[in-house]
């Protein structure tokens, strides 16, 4: 056995079984809380509420373990089970020239592990997000939605492949700093385009019609020094009932965009509140500073290729008996998520970090006690558990747990509170 190998099968295996445990100690957790509420909001959430939220959070747990296992053992059987090589040698009966034939591969590839994943978003959707009161997604519109991330993903994604591909083969040894030079365009480009172009193919988006919240919001964005292209109400309610707002877009084309289902749910100054939160993460260079290490991460990732695509061993060690520049990156593609996983904690630091420095910035521009009851609604009405697993938590979390930023918020309202008094 390939050192490769050895250390492709602990990672796998490894990281597998850290994601069990963790999702074991989540439902632990969550399941030993059920039945009291958080002091903090014993006033605002009621037992049956609670009680409803651990067992969303339980059942998506639940699934989550099966995702898990279900993703190694795909992964074990398209590399060292041999699928790579076996679709690789049925796209080249067909005589294709490359870069034709990589793209057919990786293409067919992942069609058929998206299908594979099929039927657990089927009961994610139909089953526990039904169950829990939740979903508003047609059989339909389920079918339709697919549809079109299918030709959406064909018509941007296998011309971008077929030029990477290409770039590998005939840009000589510097094919890869070509190549993130393309994802980086392509990529900005997609972040423009967007809420233009994409986000409407899926959602409607109407321009706020309420007058007085509007004038409120252009108070705010001129607090703080953001300009954006309009601001937007999503039909979330066609599909779910969850409510979110976020930003969209780059340049002139940002977008301040509101679930129509959180508009049902929230007060004016609460909204407000909300909005004061999103532009903190903007304000304090948020955004910037993870679209820059995006770019650095893939840059790194690139290079990691380059070298690995003149490595033998890189291809035999993982089950593909025939090197190729399509091998090369679907291997990457597929390969290095397990080794990347143990990082995710550090990441996972880095934005609750963001999400408390936004909402310092929040009580700055806005009222903080809003913010905090606008918070309550949204773990309250999304059904997300006010206790969960401390480890389970520092591992995955980009926010901070319900009960630490409400304490958080509540300290900077007394703060304030202190200096104005």
């Amino acid at each position: 056995m390939q050192i490769l190998t050895l250390l492709f099968l602990i990672a796998v295996l490894a990281s597998s079984g850290v994601r069990l445990w963790l999702t074991r100690r989540q439902i632990h957790a969550v399941r030993t809380h059920r039945d009291q509420v958080p002091p903090p909001f014993a006033r605002s959430v009621t037992l049956a509420e609670h009680q409803k939220a651990a067992d969303y959070t339980m059942a998506r747990a639940s699934l989550a373990q099966i995702d898990t296992v279900l993703g190694a053992c795909v992964l074990l059987l398209v590399t060292l089970g041999g699928g790579i090589n076996y679709l690789d040698a049925r796209w080249q009966s067909v005589g294709w020239p490359e870069p034709w034939q990589g793209v057919a591969v990786i293409a067919s590839l992942m069609l058929l592990m998206g299908a594979i994943e099929l039927p657990l978003s089927w009961v994610r959707t139909f089953r526990i997000e039904a169950r829990f009161g939740f979903n508003r997604m047609t059989l339909a519109t389920f079918v339709i939605d697919l549809l079109k991330g299918l030709l959406l993903g064909a018509v941007l994604g296998l011309p971008l492949l077929w030029v990477i591909l290409k770039l590998m083969q005939t840009a000589g040894p510097r094919w890869w700093l070509y190549a993130w030079a393309l994802w980086l365009a392509f990529s900005l480009l997609i972040s423009w385009a967007w809420p233009i172009f994409i986000a409407p193919l899926f959602n409607k988006f109407s321009p706020l019609q309420d007058e007085a919240l509007a004038e409120r919001i252009s108070q705010l964005l001129k607090r703080c020094n953001f300009s954006s292209a309009g601001v937007f109400v999503m039909d979330g309610s066609a599909r779910s009932t969850h409510g979110n707002a976020y930003f969209t877009g780059l340049g002139r084309n940002k977008r301040i965009v509101f679930f129509d289902t959180l508009m049902t749910r929230l007060s004016m100054s609460e909204i407000e509140a909300v909005l004061a939160h999103e532009l903190g993460h903007y304000s304090l260079h948020h955004i910037r500073q993870r679209l820059i290490l995006s770019c650095v991460l893939s840059l790194f990732g690139f290079a990691v290729l380059g070298a690995l695509a003149n490595w033998p061993g890189f291809y035999t060690g993982l089950g593909v008996n025939q090197p190729s520049t399509h091998a090369a990156l679907l291997l990457f593609m597929l390969c290095s998520a397990p080794f990347m996983f143990f990082v995710t904690p550090l990441g996972a630091a880095w934005s609750r970090r963001h999400e408390f420095e936004a909402d310092t910035f929040a009580s700055q521009h806005a009222d903080a006690h809003e913010l905090i009851t606008a918070l309550v609604k949204l773990y309250r009405d999304n059904a997300s558990t006010l206790t969960p697993d401390a480890v389970h938590s520092r591992f995955y979390d980009s926010h901070p747990p319900a009960v630490e930023r409400i304490a958080f918020l509540q300290n900077l309202l007394a703060a304030h509170k202190a200096r104005t008094s």
